[in-house]
């Protein structure tokens, strides 16, 4: 083994290993391998930032606002409503609804597509009293699934057929996945529509109400005549057994303590930290007097220096009672809240709204709600008037739970973004425009014609990936150009495939989903495909059955909550465990390969 070679395994092993542990951000364990393989000579200086013109990142990039536009301008969901049936049984209901997310997922967003689809499988868990569990798993591997069905389904597509440019050079057209896609995704939504009922375990119960989320933590503030001052602790828990809540924190002059002893006497001012059901939290303010802390303390301290600073005026707190609303949402991967509190972002001051309580699949945190960290995934309960929430909710990043309040539909603007965004398929399908530039131009198109406001449109783009895609690539281009690609294409095949090019392309396929269940797809992408072209080469067969190979692997992530960020956003409403996605996922990724495989060697045959 060479030592450029030694230094691209390293770098690669590394790369694997920081995506596998999580604590770093995707994007910036990319941007250190880029560095990495500059510094060691691996990629030439005047080529470490190539990636960011390569053809497959500019379309990523122009799709994420297509679909931004096709989002807000309401476009989306009026074809859901007109699509989806009113009546029926719930196999029928969840097959329409998931059949739709994987039609979305084909051209657009699929992260877009299932937040705007989830909410309609609340309301259709709701409708026939299911845990939402049962709906949203389903909805999530469905959307994942339609991603690979065209060339912008979803990012590994393009990078896929980025390399097939550069080794055959012209790229896979828009609709080249299509036949092994769509028997793939059909097959797959087939099996997981119907296996969900016994595979999916029932985390939560579901009430008539509302959607349940589970227990919140919330604190709630004793004051002056408040039936709790003077009162024993084991006492107000006694009133408290009625409505299903409990006491689990006592917090006075910003001390806190867990699990008081039921002996301690409350006082003015301390503040209960107590475990109840959203519904039942205005009976115990009644029952005891208590206010919501969050409405009584003051403005909090100023914000770390990390934390954005908005020149605009803080929110009005005038509104009337009728205008405050209670509202749950979810933090999606990608939020501008993941890893800060409510205090580093200021939400009251810049919103005039308040964080109220906490769902997160029932772990419970010592420290108080102003201070903790948001994650994705988690259910925060959030007050105010609505306007505000939904203003909140779109800025950083969050799903509500109930009815969306945050899309305006405007028909006229829906009609313009819908036809934009079919000219671009045709240009780029009818092989008139390279898909980056038919793309860029439906961007263009939306820009003229106001579909998207200037200033949202590179607030649409998800700009993490974009410096992923753009910051692999030549770490991919290290691995072909040192040898190293195929140095582990040739280990591969004497031990494993032992020289069968049916048996390799199986395993290419496997070790991609593998791969892809763990870190993130277009990455998966990025480190695969070198080595399947090498492979294909020693084999001396059609490379284009590898690289297909990939493109499936790389959108299968059913085993984990951190495959796929779709995964992830209903990791809290479900109430899913992390070992809870593989009883479906598992059995799934075995369909996938079941079929996948014959379809590969019959549409590109080797």
């Amino acid at each position: 083994m060479q030592q450029d070679q030694l230094l691209t395994f390293a770098i690669l092993g590394i790369t694997i290993g920081l995506f596998l542990w999580g604590r770093l951000r995707h994007d910036v364990v990319a941007l250190m391998a880029l560095l990495a393989c500059v510094l060691l000579g691996l990629t030439p200086t005047a080529n470490a930032f190539d990636g960011f013109a390569h053809p497959a990142v500019i379309t990523v990039a122009a799709v994420l606002i297509l679909s931004h536009g096709l989002q807000v301008t309401g476009a989306v969901e009026a074809m859901a409503q007109k699509l989806l049936p009113r009546q029926g049984g719930v196999l029928l209901g969840c097959s329409a609804l998931t059949l739709l997310g994987a039609l979305l997922s084909a051209f657009m967003n699929n992260i877009g597509a299932m937040a705007l689809l989830m909410p309609i499988a609340m309301q259709l868990a709701q409708r026939h009293a299911l845990p939402p569990g049962k709906i949203l798993m389903p909805l999530a591997f469905g959307t994942i699934l339609g991603g690979m069905t065209t060339l912008i389904g979803t990012p590994p597509n393009l990078i896929v057929a980025g390399f097939r440019a550069e080794q055959a050079g012209n790229g896979f057209g828009m609709f080249d996945f299509s036949p092994v896609g769509i028997v793939v995704a059909l097959c797959g939504i087939l099996f997981t529509v119907l296996a969900a009922r016994w595979l999916v375990p029932e985390r939560r119960k579901h009430d008539a109400a509302s959607f349940d989320t589970g227990s919140y933590l919330t604190e709630v503030h004793i004051g002056q005549g408040s039936k709790a001052a003077g009162k024993h602790l084991g006492e107000v828990e006694r009133w408290l057994d009625d409505s299903d809540a409990q006491i689990v924190g006592l917090v006075r002059n910003d001390f806190r303590v867990t699990a008081p002893h039921p002996g301690r006497l409350l006082q003015d001012g301390d503040i209960l930290v107590i475990e109840a059901d959203p519904d039942d939290l205005g009976a115990v303010l009644t029952l005891l007097g208590l206010k919501l802390e969050e409405s009584v303390r003051p403005e909090s301290t100023p914000a770390p220096e990390d934390s954005e600073i908005d020149d605009s005026p803080p929110a009005t707190r005038t509104e009337r009672a009728e205008d405050i609303t209670l509202q749950e949402l979810v933090v999606q991967p990608g939020s501008l809240l993941n890893g800060r509190s409510a205090s580093d972002v200021q939400i009251r001051s810049r919103f005039g709204i308040n964080l109220l309580a906490i769902s997160r699949q029932g772990h419970r945190s010592i420290r108080r709600l102003r201070w903790t960290e948001l994650h994705a995934g988690d259910v925060i309960l959030m007050q105010g008037p609505a306007e505000a929430i939904s203003g909140f909710a779109s800025e950083f990043g969050c799903v509500p739970l109930a009815q969306r309040s945050i899309l305006i539909p405007n028909r006229r603007k829906a009609i313009t973004s819908v036809l934009i965004m079919l000219g671009a398929i045709v240009l780029a399908a009818s092989g008139l425009l390279p898909a980056a530039l038919a793309f860029t131009a439906g961007v263009l198109g939306f820009m003229l014609s106001g579909v998207v406001p200037l200033r949202r449109i590179y607030e649409a783009v998800d700009w993490p990936i974009i410096v992923l895609l753009a910051a692999l690539l030549p770490l991919a281009g290290a691995m072909a150009s040192t040898g190293a690609a195929d140095l582990l294409a040739k280990t591969l095949l004497e031990h494993l495939a032992q020289g069968s090019p049916v048996l390799a392309l199986a395993l290419v396929l496997v070790v991609t989903m593998s791969l892809s269940d763990f870190m993130n797809n277009a990455a998966t992408a990025a480190v695969m495909c070198p080595i399947a072209l090498s492979v294909a080469a020693q084999l001396q067969v059609n490379p284009d059955s590898f690289l297909m190979a990939v493109a499936i692997g790389a959108s299968c992530a059913f085993l984990t909550p951190i495959g796929h960020q779709n995964n992830t956003l209903i990791l809290g409403p479900g109430g899913f465990r992390f070992a809870d996605y593989w009883r479906l996922g598992l059995p799934l990724e075995l369909v996938v390969v079941a079929v996948s495989v014959p379809m590969l060697l019959w549409v590109w045959p080797l």
